[in-house]
């Protein structure tokens, strides 16, 4: 890849304080793009607005540069850069579903479940929606079992028994089967807002990331995403997925481990250099 044509991301959501999984993920996207003589994007995901919050974005901020990070692009904000914020691309997002519908790629769902309610996060693993039966699919035994005056979705139509497969830059060959490991998933919500699925595509695609770097949890979403890029005739990124950082009980940290907050280890009086001593090495 010759200089200056990598292009990669950081992406959190300011819905609580970042913590060490978070930065260990987002150091090592900094130092990929480093190492590829690269430009690092700062993006808020903060389309979740029952959970996003003024506090935490202003923290994520500092944080950030507290720690250590240098990113090269994103809205200029007194001489620095600031991050792009999806709540303020929701015509773009409007523009894709709207193509995805005209392709015929999506169809109407008034279903009422959880994971329509989540489809603004990133899932993560155990979190993961059960495969959609296709109460509402077209050409499907529920075909035209829409409810009158109901809330409407848009589901992405998986095509049956396929398999998506790509390389990723850690976990090498990867492949999952529609139907078996994910089904029909919401691209777009009643509410007027997209989900966490369409969102990146359309972001990813629109600020030419050449690679994503982010958590082994979303595995998974790579390969609703592909789907997303291959019906809209775009050139998917590559994809980097690292292992998650573990508490002591081995789970995965989540935002309530406040204890492990970014925020918390900086107010201990922790150092980011002794923070950045606990990553394993890069490309490990």
């Amino acid at each position: 890849m010759p200089p200056g044509t990598y292009r990669g991301r950081l992406a959190p959501s300011p819905t609580g304080y970042l913590h060490q999984g978070h930065v260990q993920t987002f150091w090592l996207a900094q130092e990929r793009a480093r190492a590829h003589h690269g430009v690092l994007v700062l993006r808020d995901e903060d389309l979740d607005g029952s959970r996003a919050r003024a506090e935490f974005a202003t923290a994520m901020i500092e944080d950030l540069r507290w720690f250590g990070f240098d990113w090269q692009e994103g809205p200029d904000c007194g001489g620095a850069y600031g991050p792009y914020q999806q709540s303020q691309r929701l015509p773009g997002y409007r523009i894709v579903f709207e193509q995805l519908k005209a392709k015929g790629a999506i169809y109407p769902c008034s279903c009422t479940r959880k994971d329509v309610q989540q489809a603004l996060q990133a899932p993560h693993i155990g979190q993961e929606e059960p495969p959609y039966p296709g109460t509402c699919r077209p050409g499907r035994r529920g075909d035209g079992n829409l409810k009158p005056g109901g809330r409407i979705n848009w589901r992405f139509q998986v095509p049956d028994g396929a398999t998506v497969g790509f390389v990723d830059g850690h976990y090498r060959a990867q492949s999952f089967v529609a139907g078996k490991d994910f089904g029909d998933f919401v691209v777009w919500r009643s509410d007027g807002l997209p989900s966490y699925q369409l969102a990146v595509v359309v972001d990813d695609h629109e600020m030419a990331i050449t690679e994503v770097v982010r958590g082994a949890d979303l595995l998974l979403s790579t390969a609703r995403q592909l789907l997303i890029y291959h019906a809209l005739g775009w050139e998917p990124p590559a994809f980097y997925h690292c292992p998650l950082v573990l508490d002591a009980q081995g789970n995965r940290l989540a935002k309530r481990h406040d204890a492990l907050s970014l925020r918390t280890l900086r107010q201990r009086g922790e150092s980011p250099e002794n923070i950045r001593r606990s990553f394993p090495p890069t490309g490990s």
